[in-house]
């Protein structure tokens, strides 16, 4: 009995141990807006891969490969920095498409436990997403889903890089983005 009494304080030592020792975790966001427009009308507007015009975040955009799988954009953001995004699904019927960051400029750096970090310009890693317009009748519904991991791969994040900056900054770019959607089919 005392050697029973003994191990389960070690055993739980170690299995909190091994339950801490983890790295992050994949995280998501989903966006939707009704949209008072026909869906033709507010597919138009965002069809075109190459063309973020309608996010307000996004100061330009340079593709290449137009609408087909593979095809690549940068986004040059409004404060300079930039994304390169990889079309990897489109599907006009559906009125979808998907894609995935492919590299992203560096928005500053910064000293954690010792060592110079990078931390990109959407404090995110492995980021996935994507968008489609249903139809609703005369309305739309517009979903925008992302799946990514915080920026800091490796244990104990710094704040700039953690999963509560991540989602903050991922879910302020997908509701951004929806709104400006909102009004431009609005008109």
């Amino acid at each position: 009995m005392k050697k029973i009494t003994l191990m389960a304080p070690v055993l739980l030592f170690f299995f909190t141990g091994v339950a801490n020792a983890h790295g992050p975790v994949r995280q998501k966001a989903e966006e939707q807006i009704t949209i008072n427009a026909p869906a033709e009308k507010v597919w138009a507007i965002i069809k075109n891969f190459g063309d973020m015009s309608w996010h307000p975040d996004i100061f330009n955009t340079t593709s290449e490969g137009g609408d087909k799988k593979g095809a690549t954009r940068v986004l040059t953001l409004k404060d300079g920095g930039t994304i390169t995004e990889e079309l990897k699904k489109y599907d006009a019927a559906k009125m979808s498409y998907a894609y995935k960051i492919t590299n992203m400029s560096t928005a500053k750096t910064i000293t954690h436990a010792g060592a110079e970090e990078k931390v990109p310009v959407l404090p995110v890693d492995n980021y996935s997403a994507s968008i489609e317009v249903e139809a609703k009748g005369d309305t739309s519904v517009v979903n925008w889903t992302a799946g990514y991991y915080r920026a800091y791969t490796n244990n104990n994040p710094p704040a700039e890089m953690n999963e509560e900056t991540a989602n903050a900054a991922v879910s302020a770019i997908l509701k951004t983005g929806l709104i400006s959607l909102k009004t431009l089919a609005e008109k």
